[in-house]
């Protein structure tokens, strides 16, 4: 045990990973290893399930390069899991066995890496244990490619698949229109935004104005229509030759039933989206008759980490090595967060925010990034994403591929007998 240490520490990666939510998780581990108010450095194996079921990973027993190669390693290193605990009223069960778990390995500090959802849950553990008697500092460290927390400039993950969609847009688009002429008319990417258009928006840093590509944007902000978007369509081909649209994933009616609805729901309760790209596609076909082609961003936009944001990788690590400072200072229940101080040159710093404030709450694209025809973005929306994607932080390569670190995962000795099923 280290000299003057008390507490240990938990650590758990939740929900959808991102190319940059291992390099929070090096900030923690890394910031943690090193204070003298932390005692031994657990992770929890698939999130929260590894808190539940008492499957802890020592991270202690990694060597300081694998810690420190996490900050270039894509996914989540020591497994995510899209599971939301229910409520205290509903289901207290699993927040007694979180504080048993963490009670008999002395765990007294917990750092939870997600979304909102993930910020209720550690409000909420928080609060359950005060009421028995076996306090927890919790810190959440923000992680959403989404963008969509409240509070923060913006939120570790969001920059690189803003990076990764502007690219592939501009590098698609001018496939698409060196083809145009025999082949190819129309081209739909599809990438992640359910109810906020951010990665869509940033699909606009491919080209500059309503000539440039994409020529047409679909946001789940701005009601989707369907003559008015296929006559925009057929113009963009008048004009242009070819047309490329980007239409997020949570694109929807003016009644809010998504273009994608797939009738059926996630672990997290969500409407499960069953891939907007081809009914956009499909669409665009029946009303025109145009050769097209359709592809989903899907996992490649989140893990891409070969063309990372520089900007996204330093502030995911800072956020996560100041939520291991809050904690040790004894400040609990709340998350850091990314305050812009300047747009040009972009500087930033780290602040913080009660948990409350961000639990199961969403920031949506501002009415004024969104262009007034509701097909494209404003230069406001360029100003605020464009030093999100600033600079590259290539990982190391060998053998002409990424080469990334994997964990050892040595497993903690359970302490307790009883097991628990979820």
């Amino acid at each position: 045990m280290k000299k003057n240490a008390s507490k240990s520490a938990f650590y758990a990666q939740s929900g959808g990973v991102s190319a940059v939510i291992n390099a929070s998780a090096c900030g923690v581990i890394e910031t943690a290893l090193r204070s003298r108010h932390i005692d031994k450095v657990y992770a929890g194996r698939h999130g929260i399930i590894g808190a539940l079921t008492e499957d802890l990973i020592d991270c202690g027993r990694e060597s300081a390069a694998t810690i420190r190669g996490l900050r270039h390693t894509p996914a989540g290193a020591f497994g995510s899991a899209r599971f939301k605990l229910k409520g205290i009223d509903q289901n207290r069960a699993e927040y007694e066995r979180l504080i048993e778990v963490f009670r008999a390995h002395n765990i007294g500090y917990f750092f939870y890496n997600g979304g909102n959802d993930s910020m209720d849950t550690a409000q909420k553990v928080s609060q359950i244990g005060e009421s028995l008697g076996y306090p927890i500092t919790c810190v959440g460290v923000p992680k959403t490619v989404d963008n969509d927390l409240p509070h923060t400039d913006c939120c570790p993950g969001f920059g690189s698949v803003a990076k990764y969609v502007a690219v592939s847009t501009r590098e698609a688009s001018m496939d698409v229109a060196s083809m145009a002429k025999t082949s190819t008319k129309v081209f739909v990417l599809e990438v992640m935004g359910r109810h906020a258009g951010w990665i869509a928006a940033a699909a606009g840093l491919a080209g500059r104005g309503v000539d440039e590509t994409p020529h047409v944007i679909l946001f789940p902000e701005v009601p989707f229509e369907r003559q008015k978007f296929l006559e925009r369509v057929r113009q963009c081909v008048v004009d242009f030759g070819y047309c490329v649209i980007v239409v997020s994933e949570g694109a929807a009616y003016a009644d809010g039933k998504f273009l994608a609805d797939a009738g059926t729901r996630d672990a997290f309760g969500h409407t499960q989206l069953g891939g907007v790209g081809p009914v956009v596609a499909n669409m665009v076909r029946e009303a025109h008759g145009y050769k097209f082609h359709w592809a989903v961003a899907d996992y490649l936009q989140r893990s891409a980490r070969h063309i990372a944001s520089k900007v996204d990788v330093e502030q995911a690590y800072a956020v996560g090595k100041a939520a291991v400072e809050l904690a040790v200072r004894g400040v609990n229940a709340v998350m850091p967060t990314i305050v812009r101080k300047s747009a040009k040159p972009y500087r930033w710093s780290i602040g913080h925010v009660p948990l409350i404030e961000v639990a199961n709450k969403e920031k949506k694209l501002p009415p004024h990034y969104i262009r007034d025809d509701g097909f494209g973005i404003t230069p406001a929306c360029r100003r605020y994403l464009e030093p999100l994607v600033a600079g590259e932080s290539y990982p190391p390569y060998r053998n002409g591929l990424p080469d990334y670190v994997h964990l050892k995962g040595v497993s903690v000795r359970r302490k307790l007998k009883t097991e628990f099923k979820v």
